[in-house]
């Protein structure tokens, strides 16, 4: 349900099909009442919608492309975080955590360029944890801890932080390596 009556394109828009197989439309929004059965025939949550936009995968590739080399294997390592990325932030946002990895698999390039770089290196993505950050405070804060490993079973951590506290989450630190304590 549209918040305002701009957004009513925007809507009719995301409802279009898909471009490609990674091309998404994304909806901020809240959640509101549950939709009673004379309205669509299912009980369901209403959606309070606040902004619609388009991810349109290749052009997102190509954005990241002009930041780092732009070369096959490049484009191969960022495809395959893309992919895996939409696969773990296939959610409906309702918690902080659904919220950042949702957040970094579409405003995020620096995930995906250092993907990219330890593909170069021979390493590649093995396991993606988004944790309560111990930063939290009064902030809802969602550290995203992104493992690495190459064929010798070596494994490199890194990270960033994600505030999710309100309904826009952006990006508290770069990426940056990870450490357990």
């Amino acid at each position: 349900m549209p918040t305002g009556p701009e957004d009513l394109d925007g809507l009719i828009e995301a409802i279009r099909p898909q471009w490609g197989p990674l091309d998404r439309q994304v909806v901020v929004g809240r959640k509101g009442p549950v939709a009673q059965p004379d309205m669509c025939g299912l009980e369901v949550p209403m959606v309070l919608i606040d902004q619609i936009y388009q991810f349109k995968h290749a052009e997102f590739m190509r954005s990241i492309q002009r930041e780092a080399a732009a070369c096959e294997r490049f484009r191969d390592a960022a495809d395959e975080m893309s992919r895996r990325m939409m696969q773990i932030a296939d959610n409906t946002g309702s918690t902080d955590k659904h919220r950042a990895l949702n957040y970094l698999s579409v405003r995020c390039p620096e995930i995906y360029t250092k993907a990219a770089e330890e593909m170069e290196r021979d390493f590649s993505l093995t396991s993606v944890e988004a944790r309560d950050s111990r930063i939290r405070g009064s902030r809802k804060i969602v550290s995203v801890v992104f493992s690495f490993t190459n064929k010798n079973g070596t494994a490199e951590r890194y990270f960033v932080r994600v505030d999710a506290s309100e309904e826009f989450p952006f990006l508290v630190t770069k990426m940056a390596p990870y450490y357990e304590r």
